[in-house]
């Protein structure tokens, strides 16, 4: 009776949560991330174009406060060598109290935060925003699909439809990726909105795509080196359960085979 109840529980949670999206309140993207599933790795390259878009675009309104710069140069991320990252710093004041006036930042500064402040800070956003379902539904596409906060922001960047509405005063923008169909944000990207090195493609999609890594890496800089962390935890733990077992099975014979005896006599 109870693994009925339980069944027509899960169906019925599936069913409403699947209803959110069938409903159109929010359309992600799935996009193969290079970092995604246990074994997976940020892409240098990408993780640099990234941040190109980042510094050319988004960071005239959005901050990274939670992000110190030197990290840029940490290996698993951009990778940027020491002097360019201590160039990087240098474009970005910060208030000394001793002198009094704006200085260059160092790398071992943070981000600036928003410049404007109703723009949200971007250091988190990648995990903030759930793809998919988002904080609707049961969280069962998180579970078998990821989180698709990375999907999530690219769909963000995609989803305008070029619509326009007013309101009380401020100027809306229908985009089919935010929940209920219209964001305050005017778009942030067009297209060949910066110069890769490279010749790599600056379309909308690939711009897209390679800022949503970068705030990926921005919210999860240690990803890499947890996930080998907890693959080598995983071996050892197998190794120690089947040196237990074996350790079972060599204390335990004697006495069940003197059991075993005891009972055939």
């Amino acid at each position: 009776m109870f693994k009925k109840l339980a069944i027509t529980a899960v169906t019925a949670l599936a069913l409403s949560g699947t209803g959110v999206l069938a409903n159109g309140s929010i359309h992600t993207e799935s996009v193969d991330f290079s970092f995604e599933g246990p074994f997976g790795t940020f892409d240098q390259n990408q993780l640099q174009r990234g941040l190109q878009v980042y510094t050319e675009v988004c960071s005239a309104c959005h901050g990274l406060k939670f992000v110190p710069i030197r990290t840029l140069g940490d290996e698993g991320g951009p990778n940027l060598p020491a002097d360019q990252v201590r160039a990087y710093a240098k474009q970005f004041d910060i208030y000394d109290a001793e002198k009094d006036e704006d200085v260059p930042r160092k790398p071992s500064d943070f981000f600036p935060t928003s410049a404007d402040p109703n723009a949200p800070d971007l250091s988190l956003m990648a995990k903030a925003r759930k793809g998919y379902e988002g904080p609707y539904g049961t969280g069962l596409n998180q579970l078998f699909r990821g989180i698709g906060g990375p999907e999530h922001i690219v769909s963000i960047l995609n989803g305008y439809t070029g619509e326009e509405k007013e309101e009380a005063g401020t100027t809306f923008y229908e985009n089919h990726a935010f929940p209920g169909g219209w964001i305050s944000m005017p778009p942030p990207l067009f297209g060949e909105d910066v110069e890769f090195a490279g010749g790599h493609s600056n379309e909308l999609e690939h711009e897209a795509i390679d800022v949503a890594a970068f705030l990926m890496w921005t919210a999860e800089p240690k990803m890499m080196a947890r996930q080998h962390t907890g693959f080598i935890a995983v071996i050892l733990l197998t190794l120690l359960s089947v040196l237990l077992y074996l350790t079972n099975k060599k204390l335990w014979a004697p006495v069940k085979r003197k059991a075993k005896e005891a009972m055939n006599s």
